[in-house]
């Protein structure tokens, strides 16, 4: 029997500490003399209601968690954390839809970074910060967060740990999961500070280097103009933002290593972080060549700019400082290409994930020479690692789902009006948790407003599914998972 009261007990908790980061948002209303304060006020009152409504719930409740616990309580965090952070949208009236609110929030936490909004710059500075807020938080994980600052909370830690974090193999840094996720809490920190110091000598202000030093590191990209960062035509802007997107693309447990421990060697070692880099130079090298060519860029400027497109796809960030639409259509296919693969496990960023190509490509391997070698045992490896059987079967059973979910969201936008290009282009989007799409009638640039509301509501759980990695949600919906044995 689900033990439901811990789940309760813990989502209550949680909505207590979004209470904390939505008055926040108060002080900065207040303070920057907007309009939206007392959406704010009203939206941190509902939300310490509904925390206490959970708490009494989940009243006596055993502080344990089983895996189907773990599974259903991830699930239900990021809905209803999505639903409470919609309120200041609708209150405030700047969002009065509430399907649009909810796509707008949904968006923030899974770091997707696709927007209703077809004019960002109307909107007043706390609701700004709370749109990019929510990508800084569910950059890492809204649970892996509450483990860091409240490791006593869950007693069933590594099982909520391994229904939100990213990748095939989830590395700890440490025997004790709490002190892991300080770890990565704090180098995720620091690299948000050092990204917003380096915005700032760029040229930026205070409130949008900020904003863009939390989008940024989260991978998510929220911007506080229409024009994302090209809105600013510095480039020392933009290879700041190449810096810092290309780092919180790499694992976390990668750059502690490194950072902490002086393991340099270990990170051109690591198989992963090399096919990263490499097929971040063959993209941005190829875009380059065909800027030169056919758009008439010079040299510097298409390097600038296809370095600065393919790491912010790559990594899942999605901000910009050129118009992809503009370029010839063989580059939306390189863009796309990243958009799906995206960068390393254990990093804010989505996709594919980098370790899971390194694994498809050794598993191919191992196949052709299994042709002319019947009888060899060829073991999947991975950084010195075995990677067993089971690992193999679960990674060919993502890239199925992956593949149908983005096949099945295609088909469906289709029957209800949208383009091909863009259809394709907008379930790959958010089953990798990108943002921005490719095509004519919503381009790069574009709001996503124009679309229906029932695609809304589909292409909201396709980002909630492609953060948390699809099985996470796809288990809750099959019958051996709500069976007592």
């Amino acid at each position: 029997m689900l033990n439901i009261r811990i789940i309760y007990k813990i989502i209550g908790t949680l909505l207590f500490i979004e209470a904390a980061m939505m008055s926040i948002c108060i002080a900065i209303s207040f303070f920057m003399q907007g309009d939206d304060s007392i959406a704010f006020i009203i939206s941190v009152i509902a939300t310490v209601l509904g925390g206490i409504g959970f708490k009494y719930a989940g009243r006596e409740a055993e502080n344990s968690l089983g895996r189907r616990e773990a599974y259903l309580l991830v699930t239900l965090t990021w809905i209803i954390f999505s639903l409470f952070g919609s309120l200041p949208f609708i209150f405030s009236g700047y969002i009065g839809n509430f399907t649009d609110a909810f796509f707008e929030t949904i968006s923030g936490f899974t770091t997707t970074g696709c927007s209703i909004l077809d004019d960002v710059e109307r909107l007043p500075h706390a609701l700004l910060f709370w749109r990019t807020m929510t990508q800084w938080i569910g950059g890492l994980g809204i649970v892996f967060f509450t483990i860091a600052i409240i490791p006593s909370l869950v007693g069933g830690n590594v099982k909520v740990f391994s229904a939100e974090a990213t990748g095939p193999i989830r590395a700890k840094m440490h025997p004790r999961l709490g002190t892991t996720a300080k770890w990565i809490w704090s180098i995720y920190f620091l690299l948000t500070v050092g990204c917003a110091a380096c915005y700032y000598l760029a040229g930026m202000g205070v409130f949008d280097s900020m904003n863009y030093a939390m989008t940024t590191t989260a991978t998510g990209g929220f911007a506080t103009h229409n024009a994302s960062t090209g809105y600013f035509h510095n480039p020392y802007i933009d290879y700041t933002a190449i810096i810092f997107m290309f780092l919180s693309g790499t694992s976390f447990t990668l750059l502690y290593a490194t950072l902490f421990k002086g393991r340099f060697r270990q990170f051109f070692k690591n198989s992963e972080f090399r096919f990263y880099i490499v097929i971040l130079l063959l993209a941005a090298i190829s875009i380059s060549v065909i800027l030169i060519i056919d758009n008439g860029y010079k040299w510097g400027d298409a390097i600038r700019v296809s370095l600065f497109q393919v790491t912010s796809f790559m990594t899942t960030t999605g901000i910009l400082n050129d118009d992809p639409a503009k370029w010839h259509h063989i580059t939306w296919v390189i863009l796309s290409i990243c958009m799906f693969l995206g960068a390393c496990s254990g990093s804010t960023s989505g996709g594919f994930k980098c370790i899971r190509s390194v694994m498809v490509l050794t598993i191919l391997k191992n196949e052709i020479r299994r042709i002319l070698h019947p009888r060899a045992v060829l073991p999947v490896k991975v950084n010195e690692s075995t990677i067993p059987y089971s690992a193999q079967v679960t990674l060919l059973a993502f890239l199925t789902a992956y593949m149908i979910l983005c096949l099945f969201t295609y088909f469906c936008m289709i029957v209800m009006g949208v383009d091909s290009t863009n259809s394709i282009t907008i379930a790959i989007s958010c089953a990798s948790n990108v943002g921005p799409t490719l095509g004519l009638e919503i381009g790069p640039t574009m709001s996503w407003g124009m679309l229906p509301d029932v695609v809304k509501w589909l292409l909201s759980g396709l980002m909630l599914m492609g953060r948390l990695e699809i099985f996470t949600v796809v288990v809750l919906f099959t019958s051996a998972f709500w069976k007592d044995n």
